[in-house]
Protein backbone atom coordinates (compact mmCIF):
# COMPACT_ATOMS: atom_id res chain seq x y z
CA UNK A 1 0.00 0.00 0.00
CA UNK A 2 2.77 2.67 0.86
CA UNK A 3 4.29 1.70 -2.58
CA UNK A 4 1.13 2.96 -4.19
CA UNK A 5 0.75 6.18 -2.10
CA UNK A 6 4.47 6.66 -3.05
CA UNK A 7 3.62 6.66 -6.57
CA UNK A 8 0.17 8.47 -6.19
CA UNK A 9 2.36 11.56 -4.62
CA UNK A 10 5.33 11.24 -6.60
CA UNK A 11 2.88 12.07 -9.66
CA UNK A 12 1.55 14.92 -7.71
CA UNK A 13 4.74 16.20 -6.51
CA UNK A 14 5.61 16.60 -9.72
CA UNK A 15 3.25 19.52 -10.98
CA UNK A 16 3.72 21.41 -7.94
CA UNK A 17 6.20 23.80 -9.00
CA UNK A 18 4.92 24.49 -12.42
CA UNK A 19 1.18 24.43 -12.76
CA UNK A 20 1.34 28.08 -12.02
CA UNK A 21 3.92 28.51 -14.69
CA UNK A 22 1.82 26.38 -17.04
CA UNK A 23 -1.43 28.29 -16.24
CA UNK A 24 0.52 31.16 -16.92
CA UNK A 25 1.36 30.19 -20.55
CA UNK A 26 -2.34 30.21 -21.32
CA UNK A 27 -3.28 33.50 -19.72
CA UNK A 28 -2.32 37.11 -20.94
CA UNK A 29 -1.61 38.92 -17.78
CA UNK A 30 -0.06 37.90 -13.93
CA UNK A 31 -3.76 38.98 -13.02
CA UNK A 32 -5.14 36.53 -15.09
CA UNK A 33 -2.68 34.07 -14.25
CA UNK A 34 -3.51 34.60 -10.49
CA UNK A 35 -7.48 34.07 -11.09
CA UNK A 36 -7.28 31.19 -13.29
CA UNK A 37 -4.96 29.13 -10.53
CA UNK A 38 -7.12 30.34 -8.52
CA UNK A 39 -9.92 28.77 -9.67
CA UNK A 40 -8.36 25.63 -10.20
CA UNK A 41 -7.51 25.08 -7.04
CA UNK A 42 -10.58 25.86 -6.10
CA UNK A 43 -12.12 23.52 -8.11
CA UNK A 44 -10.26 20.62 -7.20
CA UNK A 45 -10.75 20.88 -3.56
CA UNK A 46 -14.55 20.86 -3.88
CA UNK A 47 -14.74 17.83 -5.69
CA UNK A 48 -12.76 15.99 -3.17
CA UNK A 49 -15.18 18.14 -0.72
CA UNK A 50 -18.17 16.63 -2.26
CA UNK A 51 -16.63 12.91 -2.95
CA UNK A 52 -14.18 11.75 -0.12
CA UNK A 53 -16.95 10.37 2.29
CA UNK A 54 -18.42 8.52 -1.12
CA UNK A 55 -15.19 7.11 -2.14
CA UNK A 56 -14.61 5.93 1.70
CA UNK A 57 -18.32 4.45 1.62
CA UNK A 58 -17.35 2.66 -1.53
CA UNK A 59 -14.67 1.62 -0.33
CA UNK A 60 -16.14 -0.11 3.08
CA UNK A 61 -18.83 -1.80 0.81
CA UNK A 62 -16.89 -3.08 -2.09
CA UNK A 63 -13.35 -3.26 -1.20
CA UNK A 64 -9.98 -1.05 -0.95
CA UNK A 65 -8.99 -2.06 -4.42
CA UNK A 66 -11.01 -1.23 -6.90
CA UNK A 67 -11.78 2.13 -5.68
CA UNK A 68 -8.31 2.61 -5.10
CA UNK A 69 -7.49 2.51 -9.13
CA UNK A 70 -10.41 4.16 -9.82
CA UNK A 71 -8.69 6.96 -8.19
CA UNK A 72 -5.72 6.27 -9.63
CA UNK A 73 -7.40 6.66 -13.44
CA UNK A 74 -8.93 9.62 -12.27
CA UNK A 75 -4.89 11.25 -11.15
CA UNK A 76 -3.83 9.94 -14.78
CA UNK A 77 -6.40 12.39 -16.40
CA UNK A 78 -5.99 15.19 -14.41
CA UNK A 79 -2.70 14.59 -15.63
CA UNK A 80 -2.90 14.31 -19.32
CA UNK A 81 -4.83 16.70 -20.31
CA UNK A 82 -2.78 19.95 -19.17
CA UNK A 83 0.13 17.74 -20.71
CA UNK A 84 -1.77 18.44 -24.34
CA UNK A 85 -3.57 21.30 -24.05
CA UNK A 86 -3.15 24.41 -24.97
CA UNK A 87 -7.08 25.54 -23.41
CA UNK A 88 -6.99 26.94 -19.43
CA UNK A 89 -10.79 25.72 -19.62
CA UNK A 90 -10.04 21.96 -20.66
CA UNK A 91 -7.36 22.15 -17.48
CA UNK A 92 -10.15 23.22 -15.56
CA UNK A 93 -12.14 20.74 -16.48
CA UNK A 94 -8.90 18.25 -16.19
CA UNK A 95 -9.06 19.42 -12.05
CA UNK A 96 -12.92 18.80 -11.66
CA UNK A 97 -12.97 15.50 -13.11
CA UNK A 98 -9.70 14.37 -11.31
CA UNK A 99 -11.07 15.70 -7.75
CA UNK A 100 -14.38 13.45 -7.88
CA UNK A 101 -12.12 10.83 -8.61
CA UNK A 102 -8.72 11.01 -7.06
CA UNK A 103 -9.53 10.58 -2.97
CA UNK A 104 -7.09 8.39 -2.63
CA UNK A 105 -5.67 9.08 0.56
CA UNK A 106 -8.74 8.43 1.83
CA UNK A 107 -8.77 4.69 0.79
CA UNK A 108 -5.01 4.65 1.89
CA UNK A 109 -5.97 5.66 5.51
CA UNK A 110 -8.83 3.13 6.12
CA UNK A 111 -6.30 0.26 4.42
CA UNK A 112 -4.11 1.03 6.98
CA UNK A 113 -6.86 0.80 9.43
CA UNK A 114 -7.49 -2.41 8.36
CA UNK A 115 -4.66 -3.88 8.75
CA UNK A 116 -3.29 -1.88 11.76
CA UNK A 117 -4.08 -2.18 15.36
CA UNK A 118 -5.97 0.35 16.91
CA UNK A 119 -2.92 1.77 19.48
CA UNK A 120 -0.79 1.53 16.64
CA UNK A 121 -2.62 3.25 14.30
CA UNK A 122 -1.40 7.25 14.70
CA UNK A 123 2.04 6.10 13.86
CA UNK A 124 0.86 3.90 11.15
CA UNK A 125 -0.90 7.22 9.72
CA UNK A 126 2.07 9.53 10.29
CA UNK A 127 4.15 6.88 7.49
CA UNK A 128 1.55 7.68 4.73
CA UNK A 129 2.71 11.22 5.86
CA UNK A 130 6.49 10.28 5.29
CA UNK A 131 5.71 8.61 1.87
CA UNK A 132 4.32 12.09 0.93
CA UNK A 133 7.24 13.72 2.40
CA UNK A 134 9.86 11.58 0.33
CA UNK A 135 7.63 11.93 -2.41
CA UNK A 136 7.51 15.73 -2.52
CA UNK A 137 11.42 14.97 -2.06
CA UNK A 138 11.61 13.64 -4.88
CA UNK A 139 8.90 14.74 -7.27
CA UNK A 140 8.88 18.79 -6.93
CA UNK A 141 12.55 18.62 -7.43
CA UNK A 142 12.25 17.08 -10.56
CA UNK A 143 9.28 18.69 -11.93
CA UNK A 144 10.88 22.25 -11.34
CA UNK A 145 14.00 20.72 -13.42
CA UNK A 146 11.71 19.69 -15.97
CA UNK A 147 9.97 22.93 -16.13
CA UNK A 148 12.46 24.38 -16.60
CA UNK A 149 12.25 23.26 -20.01
CA UNK A 150 8.98 22.89 -20.56
CA UNK A 151 6.14 23.30 -17.71
CA UNK A 152 4.30 20.50 -19.43
CA UNK A 153 7.01 17.66 -19.44
CA UNK A 154 6.44 17.21 -15.66
CA UNK A 155 2.50 16.29 -16.74
CA UNK A 156 3.70 13.98 -19.17
CA UNK A 157 5.71 12.48 -16.25
CA UNK A 158 3.29 12.40 -14.33
CA UNK A 159 0.80 10.74 -16.71
CA UNK A 160 3.23 7.90 -16.86
CA UNK A 161 3.74 7.25 -12.90
CA UNK A 162 -0.19 7.24 -13.16
CA UNK A 163 0.21 4.24 -15.14
CA UNK A 164 2.74 2.23 -13.50
CA UNK A 165 1.00 2.77 -10.18
CA UNK A 166 -2.09 1.65 -11.90
CA UNK A 167 -0.23 -1.46 -12.77
CA UNK A 168 1.21 -1.98 -9.97
CA UNK A 169 -2.52 -2.12 -8.35
CA UNK A 170 -3.33 -3.98 -10.47
CA UNK A 171 -1.42 -6.82 -10.51
CA UNK A 172 0.24 -6.30 -6.97
CA UNK A 173 -1.53 -4.66 -4.19
CA UNK A 174 -3.70 -7.29 -1.92
CA UNK A 175 -7.26 -6.16 -0.93
CA UNK A 176 -7.26 -5.12 2.90
CA UNK A 177 -10.97 -5.54 3.63
CA UNK A 178 -11.78 -9.43 4.86
CA UNK A 179 -15.44 -8.08 6.26
CA UNK A 180 -17.12 -5.43 3.86
CA UNK A 181 -19.84 -3.63 5.19
CA UNK A 182 -22.41 -5.51 3.40
CA UNK A 183 -25.59 -2.92 4.50
CA UNK A 184 -26.88 -0.81 1.86
CA UNK A 185 -25.12 2.90 1.57
CA UNK A 186 -27.42 5.19 3.57
CA UNK A 187 -27.58 8.52 1.91
CA UNK A 188 -26.26 10.20 4.44
CA UNK A 189 -23.11 8.42 4.52
CA UNK A 190 -22.90 9.24 0.72
CA UNK A 191 -22.42 13.38 1.03
CA UNK A 192 -19.80 15.00 3.45
CA UNK A 193 -22.62 17.33 5.79
CA UNK A 194 -24.17 13.90 6.77
CA UNK A 195 -20.69 11.98 7.04
CA UNK A 196 -19.62 15.15 9.21
CA UNK A 197 -22.83 15.25 11.70
CA UNK A 198 -22.61 11.19 11.93
CA UNK A 199 -19.00 12.12 13.11
CA UNK A 200 -20.00 15.38 15.39
CA UNK A 201 -22.44 13.03 17.23
CA UNK A 202 -19.52 11.53 19.37
CA UNK A 203 -19.02 14.63 21.16
CA UNK A 204 -16.19 13.66 22.59
CA UNK A 205 -14.65 14.63 18.34
CA UNK A 206 -16.11 17.83 17.92
CA UNK A 207 -13.23 19.55 18.97
CA UNK A 208 -10.66 17.68 17.27
CA UNK A 209 -13.05 18.21 14.06
CA UNK A 210 -12.42 21.91 15.00
CA UNK A 211 -8.77 21.35 15.23
CA UNK A 212 -8.97 20.02 11.76
CA UNK A 213 -10.34 22.29 10.47
CA UNK A 214 -8.49 25.17 12.00
CA UNK A 215 -4.94 23.76 10.89
CA UNK A 216 -5.38 22.22 7.33
CA UNK A 217 -7.35 25.95 6.30
CA UNK A 218 -4.02 27.53 7.60
CA UNK A 219 -1.93 24.70 6.09
CA UNK A 220 -3.81 25.07 2.54
CA UNK A 221 -3.26 28.59 2.53
CA UNK A 222 0.05 28.19 2.92
CA UNK A 223 0.21 25.56 0.13
CA UNK A 224 -2.07 27.15 -2.27
CA UNK A 225 0.17 30.50 -2.29
CA UNK A 226 3.73 29.39 -1.99
CA UNK A 227 4.85 28.83 -5.68
CA UNK A 228 3.35 32.50 -6.31
CA UNK A 229 4.22 34.21 -2.88
CA UNK A 230 7.67 33.37 -3.79
CA UNK A 231 7.83 34.23 -7.12
CA UNK A 232 6.26 37.32 -6.65
CA UNK A 233 8.44 38.65 -3.31
CA UNK A 234 11.73 36.49 -3.68
CA UNK A 235 11.39 36.16 -7.73
CA UNK A 236 11.79 32.69 -7.66
CA UNK A 237 11.86 30.49 -10.64
CA UNK A 238 10.46 26.80 -10.85
CA UNK A 239 13.47 25.53 -10.25
CA UNK A 240 13.99 27.26 -7.16
CA UNK A 241 10.43 26.69 -5.84
CA UNK A 242 10.88 23.14 -6.92
CA UNK A 243 13.80 22.88 -4.84
CA UNK A 244 12.36 24.54 -1.45
CA UNK A 245 9.57 21.79 -1.20
CA UNK A 246 12.36 19.32 -1.91
CA UNK A 247 13.46 20.66 1.34
CA UNK A 248 10.21 20.52 2.70
CA UNK A 249 9.87 17.59 1.81
CA UNK A 250 12.79 16.08 3.81
CA UNK A 251 11.26 17.81 6.48
CA UNK A 252 7.62 16.10 6.46
CA UNK A 253 9.36 12.77 6.00
CA UNK A 254 11.84 13.65 9.51
CA UNK A 255 9.25 14.26 10.51
CA UNK A 256 6.40 11.96 9.99
CA UNK A 257 8.29 9.44 9.49
CA UNK A 258 11.02 9.32 12.86
CA UNK A 259 9.42 12.16 15.18
CA UNK A 260 5.85 11.51 15.13
CA UNK A 261 6.08 7.46 15.96
CA UNK A 262 8.57 8.44 19.12
CA UNK A 263 6.39 11.15 19.89
CA UNK A 264 3.28 8.79 20.26
CA UNK A 265 5.09 6.65 22.24
CA UNK A 266 5.75 8.88 24.84
CA UNK A 267 3.73 12.25 24.68
CA UNK A 268 -0.33 12.35 25.01
CA UNK A 269 -2.64 13.24 21.80
CA UNK A 270 -3.29 16.87 23.85
CA UNK A 271 0.51 17.49 23.90
CA UNK A 272 1.52 16.28 20.54
CA UNK A 273 -1.19 18.54 18.70
CA UNK A 274 -0.33 22.05 21.17
CA UNK A 275 3.46 21.48 20.44
CA UNK A 276 2.73 21.15 16.74
CA UNK A 277 0.36 23.57 16.56
CA UNK A 278 2.67 26.48 18.95
CA UNK A 279 5.51 24.99 16.20
CA UNK A 280 3.57 26.13 13.22
CA UNK A 281 2.20 29.51 14.29
CA UNK A 282 6.08 30.55 15.14
CA UNK A 283 7.15 29.31 11.61
CA UNK A 284 4.74 31.28 9.63
CA UNK A 285 4.92 34.22 12.10
CA UNK A 286 8.53 34.08 10.84
CA UNK A 287 8.04 33.17 6.90
CA UNK A 288 5.47 36.34 7.13
CA UNK A 289 8.02 38.79 8.52
CA UNK A 290 11.09 37.57 6.12
CA UNK A 291 11.92 40.22 3.42
CA UNK A 292 15.02 36.62 2.40
CA UNK A 293 13.92 34.07 0.76
CA UNK A 294 16.36 31.50 2.02
CA UNK A 295 15.25 32.27 5.45
CA UNK A 296 11.58 31.78 4.40
CA UNK A 297 12.11 28.21 2.77
CA UNK A 298 13.68 27.45 6.46
CA UNK A 299 11.17 28.22 7.98
CA UNK A 300 8.88 26.73 5.98
CA UNK A 301 10.82 23.68 6.71
CA UNK A 302 10.13 24.09 10.31
CA UNK A 303 6.53 24.68 9.70
CA UNK A 304 6.50 20.99 7.87
CA UNK A 305 6.99 19.72 12.26
CA UNK A 306 3.32 21.01 12.49
CA UNK A 307 2.85 17.63 10.59
CA UNK A 308 2.35 15.83 13.75
CA UNK A 309 -0.79 17.32 14.22
CA UNK A 310 -2.93 15.39 11.17
CA UNK A 311 -2.11 11.80 12.21
CA UNK A 312 -2.34 12.49 16.07
CA UNK A 313 -6.31 13.94 15.46
CA UNK A 314 -6.73 11.25 12.80
CA UNK A 315 -5.57 7.91 15.30
CA UNK A 316 -8.25 9.71 17.41
CA UNK A 317 -10.89 9.27 14.86
CA UNK A 318 -9.87 5.84 13.72
CA UNK A 319 -9.55 4.40 17.02
CA UNK A 320 -13.29 5.41 18.32
CA UNK A 321 -14.97 3.67 14.86
CA UNK A 322 -16.29 0.59 13.68
CA UNK A 323 -13.86 -1.55 11.98
CA UNK A 324 -16.51 -1.92 8.85
CA UNK A 325 -16.96 2.11 8.76
CA UNK A 326 -13.34 3.17 8.91
CA UNK A 327 -13.52 3.90 4.93
CA UNK A 328 -16.55 6.86 5.72
CA UNK A 329 -14.87 8.15 8.68
CA UNK A 330 -11.90 8.95 7.28
CA UNK A 331 -13.52 10.08 3.99
CA UNK A 332 -15.06 12.86 6.63
CA UNK A 333 -12.08 13.78 8.05
CA UNK A 334 -10.29 13.91 4.54
CA UNK A 335 -13.46 15.78 3.09
CA UNK A 336 -12.68 18.58 5.73
CA UNK A 337 -9.16 18.99 4.47
CA UNK A 338 -10.31 18.69 0.99
CA UNK A 339 -13.02 21.72 1.97
CA UNK A 340 -9.59 23.94 3.32
CA UNK A 341 -8.23 23.26 0.09
CA UNK A 342 -11.09 24.32 -1.83
CA UNK A 343 -11.28 27.48 0.66
CA UNK A 344 -8.33 28.14 0.41
CA UNK A 345 -7.73 29.69 -2.40
CA UNK A 346 -10.55 31.92 -1.83
CA UNK A 347 -8.96 33.38 0.68
CA UNK A 348 -5.20 32.99 -0.20
CA UNK A 349 -5.52 34.34 -4.22
CA UNK A 350 -6.72 37.90 -3.25
CA UNK A 351 -4.46 38.37 -0.32
CA UNK A 352 -1.67 37.04 -2.39
CA UNK A 353 -3.28 39.31 -5.18
CA UNK A 354 -2.79 42.44 -2.71
CA UNK A 355 0.51 41.52 -1.01
CA UNK A 356 2.25 40.93 -4.80
CA UNK A 357 1.79 44.43 -5.55
CA UNK A 358 3.42 45.86 -1.84
CA UNK A 359 6.85 46.34 -1.95
CA UNK A 360 9.11 43.03 -1.22
CA UNK A 361 10.43 44.52 2.36
CA UNK A 362 6.96 45.87 3.52
CA UNK A 363 5.06 44.24 6.52
CA UNK A 364 2.24 44.15 4.16
CA UNK A 365 4.16 41.44 1.67
CA UNK A 366 3.31 38.30 4.46
CA UNK A 367 0.28 39.16 5.06
CA UNK A 368 -1.20 35.62 3.30
CA UNK A 369 0.89 34.03 6.05
CA UNK A 370 -0.23 36.40 9.46
CA UNK A 371 -3.64 34.95 8.40
CA UNK A 372 -2.62 31.80 8.15
CA UNK A 373 -0.85 32.42 11.70
CA UNK A 374 -3.95 33.71 13.02
CA UNK A 375 -6.18 30.49 12.04
CA UNK A 376 -3.40 28.32 14.02
CA UNK A 377 -3.82 30.85 17.07
CA UNK A 378 -8.16 29.81 16.98
CA UNK A 379 -6.60 25.68 16.94
CA UNK A 380 -4.15 26.43 19.74
CA UNK A 381 -6.60 27.36 21.76
CA UNK A 382 -9.09 24.81 20.91
CA UNK A 383 -6.48 21.92 21.63
CA UNK A 384 -5.59 23.54 24.91
CA UNK A 385 -9.24 23.71 26.21
CA UNK A 386 -10.18 20.79 24.52
CA UNK A 387 -10.90 17.39 26.74
CA UNK A 388 -10.10 14.42 23.88
CA UNK A 389 -6.67 13.87 25.78
CA UNK A 390 -6.71 9.78 26.22
CA UNK A 391 -3.07 9.69 27.39
CA UNK A 392 -0.38 8.55 25.96
CA UNK A 393 -0.70 5.84 22.95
Amino acid sequence: MLACVLLDALGIGLIIPVLPRLIGTLTNSPDEQTLWYGAVMVSYGLMQFFFAPLIGALSDRIGRRPVLLAGIAGLALMMIVPAVTTSVELLLLSRIAGGALSSNIVVAQAYIADVTPADRRTAAFGRIGAIFGIAFVLGPALGGLLGEYDPRLPFAVAAVICLLNFLYGLFVLPESLTTPDTTPIPWRRMHPFGALAELGRERALVPALAIVVLYTLSQSVVQCTWALYTEFRYGWTPQAIGFSIFALGLSITFTQGWLLPKAARRLSPKRIVTIGLLVGLLALLGMGLSTSGPLAALLMCAFALMGIVGPTVQGLVSRTGDATRQGVRMGAVSSLNSFTGAVSPLIGTPLIFYAGRQDPSALAAGLPYFLAALLLVAALLTALASKFDDGAS
